[in-house]
């Protein structure tokens, strides 16, 4: 198992130097492919007591997407020239939901990069809502925060519960765990789970030396914040990037996630590598 195709999400009319680096660097350690693509809603056409928007509008604004696009494009063929073994761009300009469409076309890819988001996007017309892509892609997604420049692969922590979304996610993530130089399997348990935590890590760490990782246990007892907790473990392990699995339930059309994944998806110091 490799990562030979990376999908790689943009978010038209700003930098996404983050999200190429991290698209460039899985390239060149898998020798893989990228794919970028873009998504955005046009401005939506509202007609309430009499009023309606003039037609001179809705063409400024489809004009303004049309050079957005072409920037993105741009900007992702210049971010990766030399570094994927293949490049291609897809791209579109959509009234149906952009997470929806995103998730359709990662059937091409092994893994999806994107960036992470705030709580309140500044323009929902062209940024992809992070927990919708999380839950509808059925790829794992590696999520770059804003202040990660450059993604560093080689320390990974593996955040483990004994339940299905994390067995998930350490499969997902088995290419990037076998090129990494060290990898930490951490668990938050309380004292009368203390015995079982170790034993399940111990399997853990069994079953990725059988797919050729070596890997070390880190079992701590819980300090209130298992989100803020899984971030210190990980600047304690000089991990760049954390490996979890994604919890989250529909709710009204919405996903509701669980605290460590919205914690990570939306506020991560480093990268995180997330499968539901």
């Amino acid at each position: 198992m490799t990562y030979a195709t990376v999908m790689v999400n943009l978010e038209i009319g700003c930098s996404n130097t983050g999200v190429m680096n991290a698209a460039a660097a899985l390239a060149e350690r898998f020798g893989a492919g990228v794919v970028g693509i873009a998504a955005c809603h046009p401005m939506p056409i509202i007609y309430t007591d009499g009023y309606y928007v003039p037609q001179e509008l809705i063409q400024q604004d489809r004009s303004q997407i049309d050079r957005d696009m072409q920037a993105a494009e741009a900007e992702f063929r210049d971010a990766l020239q030399g570094r994927a073994r293949t490049v291609a761009w897809r791209s579109a300009v959509t009234m149906d939901p952009l997470a929806g469409y995103i998730a359709n076309e990662a059937r091409c890819a092994d893994v999806v990069v994107t960036a992470a988001s705030a709580d309140t996007p500044s323009d929902l017309t062209r940024r992809v809502n992070p927990s919708d892509l999380l839950m509808q892609m059925g790829r794992p997604v590696l999520v770059v925060p804003a202040a990660v420049r450059v993604p560093k692969l080689d320390r990974v922590l593996v955040a483990w519960k004994d339940a299905r979304e994390p067995r998930r996610a350490v499969a997902d993530a088995l290419p990037l765990l076998r090129k990494a130089a060290h990898v930490t399997v951490a668990a938050i348990a309380a004292a009368d789970a203390l015995n079982a935590a170790e034993a399940q890590v111990a399997d853990v760490i069994a079953w990725l030396a059988g797919h050729g990782v070596g890997a070390v246990p880190a079992i701590s007892r819980p300090l209130g914040d298992d989100a803020a907790q899984l971030q210190s473990i990980a600047r304690e392990q000089e991990a760049g990037v954390i490996v979890a699995g994604a919890y989250g339930h529909s709710r009204l059309r919405e996903w509701a996630l669980g605290g460590v994944t919205r914690h990570l998806l939306l506020h991560g110091q480093g990268c995180a590598l997330l499968s539901h």
